[in-house]
């Protein structure tokens, strides 16, 4: 099989736990996107907090794209143009902040360049620090959130959130939901995440499903490791999802994008 499209999920993936890119990675992608294969970065992640990375790689030079949200936005690099999106009413997202509230989690969502949310919690540190994009702590919610969002997060303790993920999927079947983090739950549009925000960006650039290689690590990758025609793990995948996927590579620390690329791609 030529396999024309990689897609890569970042955090835990291709990048180190240092939020860096290898030098085998990055030589690796360059060298790929060289032959003509579309290089992707599909992350949970905000727009902005993605696209120094793209760059980093080159994608613009290369016409590519960045799907960021979890599926939300679809980035042409080359243009910087929105070509897809997908948002959370301003009022189901209100429902699930109060459904958050109800269920004592921390809640932030996304808005004009900012996280916002009403609590302090390690966990939205963590979210500040991987993203760099500023925290924005205040009083009223709803008041403040006053237009549609791209996605949400509820964030917690691992075990404990389980049980609210469980809950939250049973209460809302309407909306998207996975893991991107064993302590960030992301809530999406019904029909959005990784695999059919892929499948709508290679039906425009003529890709078949069985032309892309796709690898990640958590939650919110498997629908399109499973989506796609080479679905991969970073050998730290979440340990109850080793079994989802055509192949394991090696670590996140250790090149196991590169290793990829080098067997199926060069």
């Amino acid at each position: 099989m030529k396999y024309k499209m990689i897609v890569l999920d970042m955090d835990d993936t291709l990048l180190t736990d240092a939020h860096t890119i290898s030098t085998r990675n990055k030589n690796a992608i360059k060298a790929a996107q060289e032959k003509g294969v579309y290089v992707i970065l599909a992350s949970g992640r905000p727009t902005p907090a993605m696209t120094s990375f793209a760059e980093e790689l080159e994608l613009d030079t290369y016409n590519s794209y960045i799907i960021s949200f979890n599926g939300g936005q679809i980035i042409n690099m080359a243009t910087e143009e929105v070509i897809f999106e997908q948002t959370l009413d301003v009022l189901d997202l209100h429902k699930i902040y109060d459904f958050s509230e109800a269920n004592h989690t921390a809640f932030i969502t996304y808005d004009n360049g900012k996280i916002i949310g009403t609590k302090d919690s390690e966990y939205i540190d963590v979210e500040e620090n991987l993203t760099g994009i500023p925290y924005v702590k205040v009083n009223d919610l709803k008041n403040t959130i006053t237009r549609n969002c791209v996605k949400c997060l509820l964030l917690e303790e691992p075990e404990y959130l389980k049980t609210v993920e469980t809950k939250l999927k049973a209460h809302r079947p309407d909306l998207s939901i996975s893991r991107s983090k064993p302590f960030f739950l992301e809530v999406m549009p019904q029909g959005i995440d990784k695999a059919a925000t892929l499948e709508r960006l290679i039906k425009q650039l003529g890709i078949q499903q069985q032309e892309v290689i796709a690898v990640g690590n958590a939650g919110n990758d498997l629908s399109m490791v499973e989506y796609a025609g080479l679905g991969v793990w970073v050998d730290n995948v979440t340990p109850e999802l080793r079994s989802k996927a055509d192949l394991i590579v090696a670590s996140n620390n250790e090149d196991g994008v590169a290793e990829v690329i080098e067997k199926y791609l060069l």
